[in-house]
This record gives C-alpha cells, structure tokens and sequence, in this order.
C-alpha cells in the first residue's frame, strides 16, 4: 500500500463485529496496516454491546449484519445513540436492511479496504 493509505485510518479506533473468523482477521489485519487500532473484533451482539459498555472511545465500527442467528441491529442502534459512524458489511442485498438505517453506507463482501478505509476515515 501506499505511504497515504497506511496512515488513512491512522489513530482511529475502530469496532469490528464480524461472526466469521477468517473475514474478521483479515478485515482487522488490513484495517492494522492502515493505521487503525482494532476493538474486538467480536462476533455476537452480546460481545458488541460489551465492548460499548466498557465506554472506551470507539471512532468508528464496521458490522456484519448476520452474526450467525442474530442480527446486528441493536449494535448500531447503540451506536447511533453513541454518534458512532459505522458501516454494514455484508453479502445480503440492500433489502435486508431496516428503513432505520437505509443512510448507512453497506460494503459487500469481498470488502475493497481501501473504499472501506476512505469511508471510516471520514
């Protein structure tokens, strides 16, 4: 990566709420080179919201919308009520996604990093 792009997310604290263990290393790692610090990453809601509970400042979150049998949604309705920008990430269409949160950006998977970095940089 170029020299800009390791530091695009440089300093920012980023949650990432992914359930599947490979997509979440990976995304983590790539978020590391670019100079974010990584909360979690965790892979319930439960593991989410306790990580919140904590109150460490979180700049910005990426979430899987499945996380298995649950849903991500009340992880982004607390962080609304934080005023924590976040990303989904997902395989599922648009429609999945509840009118409440039709203005949250959604990257599929496989995840561009660097259009994913410019977002959370923002």
């Amino acid at each position: 990566m170029a020299e800009g792009e390791t530091s695009a997310l440089s300093g920012r604290r980023v949650l990432v709420v992914e359930d599947d263990y490979l997509i979440a290393d990976d995304l983590a790692r790539s978020l590391e080179q670019l100079g974010a610090t990584i909360l979690g990453p965790t892979g319930s809601v439960k593991g989410a919201l306790a990580l919140l509970a904590r109150g460490e400042a979180i700049d910005a979150a990426v979430l899987d919308i499945n996380l298995g049998a649950e849903k991500v949604f009340p992880v982004a309705d607390a962080l609304i009520k934080e005023g924590v920008p976040f990303v989904f990430a997902t395989g599922y269409d648009h429609w999945i996604v509840p009118d409440t949160f039709s203005r949250v950006r959604r990257f599929e998977k496989p995840i561009d990093i660097r259009a994913l970095a410019r977002a959370l940089s923002k």
